[in-house]
């Protein structure tokens, strides 16, 4: 598999190779184990909208039932593509540092193969806290840097910064997040056969009873934090951003125009 390397200490995983790593046994048993978990955090999402940046589009699926609107952003650096195949397109190509989305239009964020790839860390951050509404929650999921899946290359899950749990629930902290449920997940070994796959649910079990330490990934679920402390500068483009109407469309065609009220401000707004 190839990766796109970038010119500092993070990288993004081209958006064709994470296509392709999904399309194998073990991706496939990836995103079963982590859908699994994911809807045991947020089992219901009615009406909600959900927004998933990075490359999240293997755990959306779920939630579109249910869901509102579900969103995919991709990040230039990563690349786009469309999805869901067969449906109209649910993706937008957005710099994870100036998101097209208006304040306080999302209910839930989902952050994976996002935080560790990343060199615009607090600035997408900051951006997630801005668009999700009063008592919106996201989730972020890292490479546990303890596991197996940290160490080897050959998997999305081995590139860019792994994390402890300490280390990103210190950052959601910092980013005006308050950790909520923290818990580990993907105890298979990152390893293409067959034999060792096909236990994947027993691996599962087994790692998270006796070994959750060395789970593959980390799982925060944090709450926004209503008020922000004062010092934190806001950009310019932030301020003009804020009455740009939602991209995505509705099921019925139509942009949602969400009102933005003085009753909540990004950190540091006015």
């Amino acid at each position: 598999m190839r990766w796109r390397l970038c010119y500092s200490s993070a990288m993004w995983t081209d958006v064709i190779d994470l296509r392709d790593f999904y399309a194998t046994s073990l991706g496939q048993a990836v995103s079963r184990m982590l859908r699994r978990r994911l809807r045991e955090i947020w089992p219901d999402v009615h009406g909600q909208r959900v927004l998933g940046l990075g490359y999240a589009v293997p755990y959306l699926r779920p939630f579109m039932d249910d869901a509102e609107r579900v969103i995919a952003a991709m990040p230039p650096a990563q690349g786009v593509l469309p999805w869901p195949p067969g449906g109209p397109n649910q993706v937008l190509l957005a710099d994870e540092a100036e998101l097209p989305l208006p304040d306080l239009s999302m209910d839930r964020v989902l952050l994976i193969h996002a935080v560790e790839q990343t060199e615009q860390l607090r600035q997408m951050l900051r951006e997630a806290w801005r668009v999700l509404a009063a008592g919106g929650r996201m989730i972020v999921v890292v490479p546990n840097r303890r596991s197996l899946w940290a160490q080897l290359d050959r998997t999305p899950f081995g590139q860019g910064s792994p994390y402890s749990a300490g280390q990103l629930s210190r950052l959601l902290r910092d980013s005006l997040f308050t950790p909520v449920v923290t818990s580990g997940a993907l105890f298979l070994p990152p390893s293409q056969s067959r034999m060792m796959i096909a236990a994947a649910p027993a691996w599962e079990k087994l790692g998270a009873r006796w070994f959750p330490s060395f789970a593959g990934v980390v799982m925060i679920e944090a709450v926004k934090q209503i008020y922000a402390p004062s010092g934190m500068a806001e950009p310019a483009r932030v301020r003009l951003r804020r009455k740009q109407p939602l991209l995505a469309p509705l099921s019925d065609g139509h942009p949602r125009r969400d009102a933005v009220t003085s009753a909540e401000k990004p950190p540091g707004g006015r």
